[in-house]
C-alpha cells in the first residue's frame, strides 16, 4: 500500500477548509432566514443562494482545501478538470433541491427528512467524485465501513442543515449552527479520505504516467477557490445590506395597514365574485363595501361628508 499525507502542511488546510465550511454555512443560514420572510420568486432567489453558499463554499471548498493537503510522496497529483466542476455543481444542486423542498413544505417531518436524504447523498457524491477526479498513477480502493459511516455523516450533516435553516433565526443561534455544520462537513470529509487506500498499479509504465491529463492543484484548484472566495464576499455584502427576517415582515405588515386604512373601499356588484347589494345600500348609498379578505380591525373609517373629513364616531340617523 502507498503511503499517503492528508496534513502535509500541518494544520492549515484543516483549518482554513473548516473556516470557509462554517463561513458558507453561515452565509446560507442567513439566506434561507429571508427566503423564511418572502413568498414566490424572492423566496426562490433567497434559497438559490443559501444553495450556492453551502453547496460551493460550506462543502464543496471545504473538501477542495483539504484536498490540496493530500500528497503521496514523489507523485504529483493531477485534476480532472470536468469532474472536478461537476462534483461542484452536484453540490449546489442537491442542496437547492433540499431547500426547496423544505422552504415550499407545510414544516412536517417528512420534507426534512426528505431533503435530508437528497442532501446527503448529494454530498457523499459529490466528495468521491471529486476523490474520483484526481489523477495518480496508482489505484484507490476503500475500507467499506468507513465508506459507509461517511456516507451516514453525510446524511445527518445534509438533514442537520435543513433542520437549522426552518429552526435558526438570531445571529448567535446562526452562528453555533454553522459551527456545528462545519464539524459535520469535516468530519464527513476526513473519514471518507481516512476509507481511501492507495495501491501501486503494477501495469502503469513510465509513459503512460507522463501521458497523464488534468491540471494541477495551483493552476486550477487554487483559482477556483479564489473565485468562490469573492463570491462570499459579494454575497457578505448582500446579506448585510438587506433587510432582515424581522424587518421584512414588519414591512409587510405596515403595508398591509396602509394598503387597508387609506384604501377606498368600491361596491361589490352582483354577479361580479361578490355578493349582491343589502336593501338600501347600492351604489350611491353612503356605504362602502368591505373589502374582501380583510379582517375587521384593518377595515376603513368611514368619512362624514361636510364635517372636514373628520370621523365619524356617531351612529348615523335614520
Amino acid at each position: 500500500m502507498v503511503t499517503v499525507h492528508n496534513f502535509s502542511y500541518g494544520l492549515v488546510n484543516p483549518v482554513l477548509g473548516y473556516a470557509m465550511s462554517c463561513l458558507g454555512a453561515f452565509l446560507g443560514l442567513r439566506c434561507v432566514t429571508r427566503a423564511r420572510a418572502h413568498t414566490g420568486t424572492a423566496r426562490a432567489g433567497w434559497l438559490v443562494l443559501a444553495a450556492i453558499s453551502l453547496g460551493a463554499a460550506g462543502i464543496w471548498s471545504m473538501h477542495f482545501i483539504a484536498m490540496l493537503g493530500f500528497t503521496i510522496p514523489g507523485q504529483t497529483i493531477r485534476y480532472n478538470v470536468p469532474l472536478t466542476i461537476v462534483s461542484m455543481l452536484i453540490a449546489i444542486a442537491v442542496v437547492g433541491i433540499g431547500l426547496f423542498i423544505v422552504g415550499y413544505g407545510n414544516g412536517g417531518l417528512r420534507p426534512l427528512l426528505l431533503g435530508g436524504v437528497i442532501v446527503g447523498i448529494g454530498v457523499a457524491t459529490m466528495h468521491y467524485l471529486g476523490m474520483a477526479a484526481m489523477s495518480m498513477p496508482d489505484t484507490m480502493r476503500y475500507n467499506v465501513p468507513l465508506f459507509a459511516l461517511s456516507v451516514v455523516i453525510a446524511l445527518v450533516a445534509g438533514t442537520a442543515a435543513l433542520w437549522a435553516g426552518t429552526r435558526v433565526r438570531s445571529i448567535g443561534a446562526t452562528v453555533v449552527a454553522s459551527l456545528i455544520m462545519g464539524v459535520a462537513v469535516s468530519g464527513m470529509h476526513y473519514t471518507g479520505m481516512a476509507a481511501m487506500h492507495v495501491y501501486p498499479d503494477a501495469k502503469m509504465s513510465s509513459g503512460s504516467m507522463a501521458a497523464m491529463g488534468g491540471a494541477g492543484a495551483v493552476s486550477f484548484i487554487v483559482p477556483l477557490l479564489a473565485g468562490i472566495s469573492l463570491l462570499m464576499f459579494a454575497l457578505t455584502l448582500t446579506i448585510t445590506l438587506s433587510p432582515t427576517e424581522v424587518e421584512i415582515r414588519e414591512d409587510a405588515v405596515l403595508q398591509h395597514r396602509m394598503d387597508t386604512e387609506f384604501a377606498v373601499g368600491l361596491p361589490v356588484h352582483p354577479g361580479a365574485g361578490g355578493t349582491p347589494f343589502p336593501p338600501g345600500q347600492g351604489p350611491g348609498q353612503g356605504r362602502l363595501a368591505p373589502r374582501v379578505g380583510v379582517p375587521d380591525a384593518f377595515t376603513p373609517i368611514r368619512r362624514s361628508p361636510g364635517d372636514g373629513g373628520r370621523p365619524n364616531d356617531r351612529q348615523p340617523r335614520g
